[in-house]
């Protein structure tokens, strides 16, 4: 296993590629850099360093998060106060549930759309998405692998998720180092690790 900076190295060079490096699949430019999740602020001050050294070479990074579109579509389905008292009638599983449809369902808030609305207007040949703040979506509100999967075809910006999570077996990445969470194999992305 990699250590973080020789993972960010290797991701560097690959940004940087003429063509980039990055994507596996057509339709799909993205890759997964991996973190351990109590690794968050090393992540982030990498992350920067990455971004002010992209710059220098005419790329410019493009910072989303994860965390900013969870709780917009909070804010814009039903709101908080319907979510705490949500919690406090039925349970946090429950609330956890109903943000989870905010997020899944079309008729209230699906991340897929608001990610790819947010990616939109980037030019794929000057600039890079930097999904951040993905440990958000713990313990189990929306799941990495189904937001990669429900991006196919929607962008062509390339994009690299930072993922709080640890290796299990030989290709398989659990979200947040949860032990109630399924490692699944493939990503379909490739995955700096």
């Amino acid at each position: 296993m990699l250590s973080l900076k020789d993972r960010f190295d290797l991701l560097e060079r690959d940004l940087t590629a003429k063509p980039i490096r990055i994507a596996v699949h057509q339709g799909l430019p993205f890759a997964i850099l991996r973190y351990e999740p109590n690794t968050e602020w090393e992540l982030r001050r990498r992350a920067r360093l990455l971004a002010t050294k992209l710059h220098a070479q005419g790329i410019e990074v493009v910072t989303i998060s994860l965390a900013d579109l969870l709780w917009e579509a909070i804010e814009k389905t039903e709101g908080l106060d319907a979510v705490a008292q949500l919690e406090r009638e039925r349970g946090f599983e429950a609330a956890q549930e109903q943000v989870t449809t905010y997020l899944s369902d079309k008729d209230w808030f699906p991340l897929p759309e608001a990610l790819a609305q947010r990616m939109k207007s980037l030019d794929p040949k000057k600039q890079v998405a930097f999904l951040m703040r993905a440990g958000s979506m713990a313990p189990a509100i929306y799941q990495m692998s189904k937001l990669l999967e429900e991006m196919q075809g929607r962008t062509t910006v390339p994009a690299i998720l930072f993922y709080p999570g640890i290796v299990e077996g030989d290709s398989g990445l659990r979200f947040m180092g949860s032990p109630d969470r399924d490692a699944p194999g493939s990503y379909r992305v490739k995955i700096y690790s």
